[in-house]
């Protein structure tokens, strides 16, 4: 979720800086972009698509989320030297080892999970279970391995949606942003002033 509201808003913050500032919008020559929709499916079919999510085996889970993790990786070290790209490896290069190190599975803490939906009821959750349909699992802080890279963060309170997110996701979201501000190159009254400082 909070990778979707990164790309919505860079989207919006590079067009808006095109528009303002007179700049041409230029979208870079990305290699391997087919990779992107391939490593969405597994994840698609595990956690969003309704008619496949609740039938969609829970001990796959970890391979296709450690299998779409990596694809991602792969898109990103390919296109490194693109603007934001080095953030966008680093936050997946970070989702993907606490992944790897607790079973498959992105860790989430009891107090979490209390914090984000407190008035969830008795027995809707339990510790060692998968948290509704999501790729979390639900484990103590104690026994989750690097559980600082773990969904730890939460939306603001008066946010209409309490998702918790991760250091990884954090740094996803920034390297969006940055991707999505730089679309906007540079503007006409700056080419023509370089163009007349090289005469």
């Amino acid at each position: 979720m909070i990778l979707l509201l990164a790309i919505l808003a860079g989207l919006l913050l590079g067009v808006m800086r095109a528009w303002l500032g007179g700049r041409k919008i230029t979208i870079p020559n990305l290699k391997l972009v087919w990779i992107v929709p391939l490593a969405f499916l597994p994840q698609f079919f595990a956690f969003q698509l309704p008619v496949t999510r609740t039938r969609f085996p829970e001990q796959w889970i970890p391979l296709a989320l450690i299998v779409s993790q990596l694809l991602l990786l792969g898109f990103a070290v390919a296109n490194l030297r693109q603007p934001g790209f080095k953030f966008l490896t680093l936050g997946l290069l970070l989702n993907l080892t606490v992944i790897m190190l607790n079973g498959g599975w992105m860790p989430i803490s009891p107090e979490t999970i209390a914090n984000g939906a407190p008035d969830a009821p008795p027995g809707s959750w339990e510790v060692g279970s998968r948290l509704g349909m999501t790729k979390d699992k639900i484990l103590p802080i104690e026994s989750t391995r690097l559980w600082w890279l773990s969904d730890r963060f939460l939306l603001p309170d008066w946010s209409p949606y309490r998702a918790a997110f991760s250091l990884g996701d954090l740094i996803l979201a920034i390297g969006a942003i940055w991707f999505f501000w730089s679309i906007a190159g540079s503007s006409e009254k700056s080419v023509h002033l370089g163009a007349k400082l090289c005469l």
